[in-house]
């Protein structure tokens, strides 16, 4: 047992390179980011950059009532990272949105004073001229994917992550998002780990056991698993009694590929499978194919009755791409629905998982 404080120096004595620690909500993650970012402080500079609670706090709406929101925006208050803004290029932005495939466009409004940076952002329908309509309020969800595209592409910008160069740390990108922006969230953080790897430390924590359980998999199981092995570690961070603990994170500990199947069922029989779901499905079969000691799915699928295994697990293993469901649309055709009815339903008769949906 110890304390926040004292995670962070070991975090920080940690050799790995890449460290992925999974907690529950209100454990500490926004706190160990800061206690993280006080131990590696020199000379009272910041060593690295950060991306937390904090990071989110900067945006804050002004529903302009007295107007009845004729403009309401999304006012940035004043950080260190102000006197960049003027370099920030929205095109980044955009770039960095794309992926999310998000319905809004939006305007920057920059304060007189440039070291003041960007005083406020209007949001607009996608594909309508600011000028023709009045601004509007994104949903929480689109907020929260907006705010994490303005700081990877204020990474990008010169005078900040390239001076700050140590580690990176991202606590919790992911809150308000669904099963789709997670998928997008979890390659956007492995896109940043290939850019940045061997050249700093990078920490991310999270609360969503989906998005832990995607970069783990990457990165340890993934087509360029052999680069990160050794320099990874995934870790359980908890709190017991006032106390919280740092614990080496084993895959049967919460049984996630139980958790995966149920909600794979639910999803079926609401006729709502998309291209994403074939990476879930597929996060199943490796699961199960770890247990039997063989690391293939093809063992897996070959044990459930399939007989052209190589054929079906190339199928699964190109519909799981991220780029699948990353830049195009995400919805199946008849056959791969099928296949993917097929499979799940090959599973729990093979091996008789629980996947009660009530």
């Amino acid at each position: 047992m110890s304390t926040i404080d004292a995670i962070a120096l070991k975090l920080c004595d940690d050799k790995s390179t890449i460290q992925l620690l999974y907690a529950f909500n209100s454990v500490g993650k926004t706190r160990l980011s800061v206690a993280y970012k006080d131990v590696t402080k020199e000379d009272g500079a910041h060593t690295g950059i950060y991306y937390n609670a904090y990071s989110e706090d900067l945006f804050v709406w002004n529903n302009d009532i007295e107007n009845d929101g004729a403009n309401v925006r999304l006012a940035v208050l004043p950080s260190s990272l102000s006197r960049l803004h003027s370099d920030l290029n929205e095109l980044d932005i955009h770039a960095k949105l794309k992926p999310y495939r998000v319905k809004f466009d939006f305007r920057f409004v920059m304060h007189p004073d440039p070291e003041m940076g960007i005083e406020s952002i209007s949001f607009f329908p996608a594909g309508t001229q600011s000028s023709d309509v009045p601004s509007m309020k994104i949903s929480r969800g689109e907020e929260r994917i907006f705010v994490w595209c303005f700081f990877l592409a204020m990474m990008e910008v010169e005078g900040w992550a390239d001076i700050q160069t140590n580690h990176i740390f991202i606590d919790d990108p992911v809150s308000s998002l669904d099963d789709h922006n997670i998928f997008v969230t979890a390659s956007t953080l492995y896109d940043l780990i290939e850019t940045h790897f061997g050249e700093r430390k990078i920490i991310i924590t999270t609360h969503h056991f989906g998005l832990f359980s995607i970069l783990s998999n990457w990165l340890k199981k993934g087509e360029k698993s052999a680069q990160f092995e050794d320099k990874i570690r995934t870790s359980i961070l908890s709190r017991k009694q006032g106390e919280v603990s740092l614990e080496t994170y084993r895959s049967d500990v919460f049984l996630y590929h139980l958790r995966v199947l149920q909600l794979l069922e639910k999803t079926r029989q609401e006729n709502g499978v998309r291209a994403y779901h074939f990476a879930l499905l597929r996060q199943v079969l490796e699961s199960v194919s770890s247990f039997l000691g063989t690391g293939r799915i093809s063992h897996v699928l070959k044990h459930i009755g399939y007989g052209d295994v190589d054929e079906v697990a190339r199928i699964v293993n190109t519909l799981a791409h991220k780029n699948v469901y990353y830049y195009e649309s995400d919805l199946l055709v008849p056959d791969s629905l099928a296949l993917f009815d097929e499979i799940l339903e090959k599973l729990n008769t093979k091996y008789g998982f629980i996947t009660h949906v009530g």
